[in-house]
């Protein structure tokens, strides 16, 4: 649940959101407080933002957040539906096949992941798993993306955590997590 204080978070400078819609963060906002957005869903603001203002799609959720951040209604980590979600993203210089390895492969996890508790449920070869995180108390969706011969990203989403402290907790956690497959990767201790 929203604390109703607006926090400090990363968004796009005003230039950069000026030069996408026309328009800088303060007059987003007016006009979004005139429209009584403070009352709409997240979904309502976005179509607002799409057929009203004309704003591109990928633009509409990001005045959308931003609008919510500064005005209260949203926490940081905090998605659209009210669950908290943390995201870490890594790119490799090892192949898919390698680096998809290290994360299905008991061992091989182990090694780099530690005793995390960590079950999957589903996955797609070379492309992405889900798994139940700590007995089920939080979730992962996890991808894997071809940079090339050599090179692989992958894109953690943590969701269903308590709350935004917890998320800033999971992102910190997922960045050395990500610097130890890397070194893993490095060493060539991840083979297929």
């Amino acid at each position: 649940m929203a604390t109703g204080k607006p926090h400090t978070n990363k968004r796009s400078s005003d230039e950069a959101v000026k030069a996408a819609t026309g328009k800088v963060w303060a007059e987003w906002f007016a006009i979004l407080d005139k429209a009584g957005a403070k009352k709409l869903a997240h979904s309502d603001i976005a179509k607002y933002l799409k057929k009203d203002c004309k704003v591109r799609s990928w633009w509409c959720q990001m005045v959308a957040v931003a609008y919510e951040h500064e005005r209260g209604l949203r926490d940081a980590h905090q998605k659209g539906s009210g669950e908290f979600a943390a995201s870490a993203s890594r790119t490799l210089a090892a192949p898919i096949a390698q680096v998809y390895k290290a994360w299905i492969d008991e061992a091989t996890r182990k090694r780099w992941l530690g005793g995390a508790k960590m079950e999957i449920s589903t996955k797609t070869e070379n492309k992405s798993l889900r798994a139940a995180w700590d007995g089920n108390k939080s979730r992962l969706s996890v991808n894997f993306y071809a940079k090339g011969p050599e090179k692989t990203q992958v894109a953690i989403d943590h969701m269903k955590l308590a709350d935004s402290k917890e998320c800033e907790k999971v992102k910190a956690y997922w960045s050395e997590a990500l610097t130890r497959l890397e070194s893993e990767s490095d060493r060539g201790r991840v083979k297929v």
